[in-house]
């Protein structure tokens, strides 16, 4: 069974599965389905896992939302495929001995591996292959609705600002808590009993298959540690060279005084930029070398993150060197 293509992968409330055009005695028709999927994933799926793995990487899932026992449903690609060329076929009304009108025609079919289960539980494995961290404590939903009513207000109002590629997407949003925090799930026994429907692929081998695709989108994108590595450091670095640099003015007097509280004097504090500025350029060439040789299409990459970074982003690719070899 071929991979689903990508154009299908885009969720919509239903499904609509066309037939071909029939001939009676009124006229043309076209009949019609509502083919309605859970939550879609599996190899080339874009609208679930890749917002859930990005946010993983940049250390932005700090807990979960609702309790273990909320359940919900999932879908894998290849299923969803079966159900809506069997769909299709049920509505032909053309096949010999069951003229007339199709069985599927007007009737919606919900579509699922079968396996309701907790969200946090269906996508610790992938996290967990991708080395990124799931955490441990759950936040009621009623706090998380009050949270993500507050990121979708701020989004909403400066959406032209924060609508840029290198910017995180919000943090979460109220569609989302209703969708991982509330058990919601439906049964396929109609979609089974009309259209023939049973899941092809088990929810193991699906997640098999989709962990293998992600391991290998990931071994070929750079990858690099969470948003608060990059906070500190950098923080840290803009910091020091205030300290060592700008004038008495705002913060300045504060991180000066801190400064000299840990390297004792004004050199101490320049001593100490210029040192981690040599480190980080060292750092950024001995990646970029490195990168040469077990990741060449993100080498430059690597330089500029090692650059900026240092050591967090180099341990990365030495890791991902330690595989290769």
């Amino acid at each position: 069974m071929p991979s689903l293509h990508p154009f299908l992968l885009q969720r919509e409330i239903s499904y609509m599965v066309d037939s071909l055009l029939c001939r009676n005695n009124i006229g043309k028709c076209l009949y019609t389905c509502a083919v309605r999927p859970a939550a879609i994933y599996g190899p080339g799926e874009e609208r679930h896992l890749p917002r859930i793995v990005s946010m993983a990487k940049l250390g932005l899932v700090p807990f979960k939302i609702g309790n273990a026992n909320v359940k919900t449903d999932w879908v894998y690609v290849d299923n969803l495929l079966l159900a809506l060329l069997l769909a299709s076929m049920r509505l032909l009304d053309d096949i010999p001995g069951k003229e007339g009108r199709p069985v599927a025609a007007g009737q919606p079919y919900f579509i699922s591996d079968g396996s309701p289960i907790n969200t946090f539980e269906f996508i610790q494995p992938l996290l967990k292959s991708l080395d990124y961290d799931l955490p441990k404590s759950w936040l009621a939903v009623s706090h998380a609705l009050y949270l993500a009513k507050i990121f979708w207000a701020v989004y909403s109002m400066l959406y032209p600002l924060l609508n840029r590629w290198w910017l995180p997407q919000p943090f979460i949003l109220p569609a989302e808590v209703y969708k991982v925090g509330l058990t919601h799930y439906f049964s396929y026994l109609k979609a089974q009993q009309e259209l023939g429907y049973v899941p092809m692929v088990s929810p193991r081998e699906g997640m098999a298959a989709t962990i293998s695709y992600w391991q290998d989108r990931k071994n070929k994108s750079l990858d690099g540690p969470t948003i608060y590595v990059w906070g500190i450091i950098l923080i840290g670095m803009i910091s020091l060279f205030a300290s060592g640099w700008f004038p008495p003015i705002g913060p300045v007097p504060l991180l000066r005084s801190i400064g000299l509280m840990l390297f004792r004097s004004m050199f101490g504090i320049r001593l100490a930029f210029y040192l981690a500025t040599a480190a980080h350029i060292g750092e950024g060439m001995y990646a970029w070398r490195l990168a040469k040789r077990v990741d060449p299409d993100n080498a430059t990459g690597w330089f500029w993150q090692t650059f900026a970074l240092g050591f967090p982003s180099l341990r990365l690719l030495l890791k991902r060197a330690k595989k290769v070899a």
